[in-house]
């Protein structure tokens, strides 16, 4: 018990771990208030809790925009480090992580503009800047699933490799890593759907989700990133 408070004490810590619990509890409680409120039939109290859940989402929701106000110095940083991606071995992903920078990059610009203009410190229409900032959102995640895909493919043909040569402990490696490529997979199609789901009517599903789902998907995808996130800390840990 006591080493799991530590654990969850250290996540909460990090900028990046408190954003991902916030994300977690915020798409949970979408998912629990609106399975409460989806059906009329319930009693008044299920459904008074279930529409203060989904206030309460989107609340933190709300918390987790402003806070991204202060996320583009650190992803500029990270564009630059990464730069033209000289030290990647393949063309096609180091271009495709290029064109998810710039993507990224975009993202926060645009929904900033998006928030001053609900909060009114600008005078300009938020509409289109939301869409734009989902559309930049949508790309960015379709080109990190091309990217997971085709890292998963590399690491399939060394494994076959490995596997020849009797790779052993290497082995394990590369199937630990192809694992976290398909749950990153997975979690950026959850998040696309959603991404999906709040563009325009009319285009494929946009609008057609109940909150429920945007909850699940959503409540996938963090957990997803949670699990990447502790694998990713503890290998860390491991070699340090």
């Amino acid at each position: 018990m006591q080493q799991s408070m530590e654990s969850l004490v250290r996540v909460l810590e990090s900028y990046r771990g408190r954003d991902k619990i916030i994300r977690t509890v915020c798409y949970g409680s979408q998912l629990v208030g609106g399975l409460l409120t989806r059906n009329t039939n319930k009693d008044i109290s299920s459904q008074q809790f279930g529409r203060r859940l989904l206030l309460f989402s989107a609340q933190l929701s709300h918390c987790r925009t402003v806070l991204r106000l202060f996320d583009d110095l650190s992803m500029l940083a990270y564009s630059q480090s990464y730069g033209l991606g000289a030290t990647e071995e393949d063309a096609c992903v180091r271009w495709i992580s290029i064109f998810t920078n710039v993507a990224d990059q975009l993202y926060y610009p645009c929904e900033h503009i998006a928030w001053a203009a609900d909060a009114e410190l600008i005078k300009v229409k938020s509409d289109k800047w939301w869409l734009f900032s989902t559309v930049l959102w949508g790309t960015s995640l379709l080109l990190g699933i091309m990217r997971s895909l085709r890292v998963l493919m590399l690491l399939k043909k060394k494994l076959k490799k490995h596997e020849r040569d009797g790779g052993g402990r290497r082995n394990s490696h590369l199937q630990r890593k192809m694992q976290e490529q398909r749950l990153s997979v997975l979690s950026s199609m959850a998040d696309l759907s959603n991404a999906i789901h709040w563009m325009p009517p009319g285009f494929l599903w946009a609008g057609r989700f109940p909150s429920w789902l945007v909850g699940l998907l959503g409540t996938t995808s963090s957990l997803i990133g949670l699990t990447l996130m502790s694998t990713s800390d503890s290998e860390q840990s491991d070699s340090t």
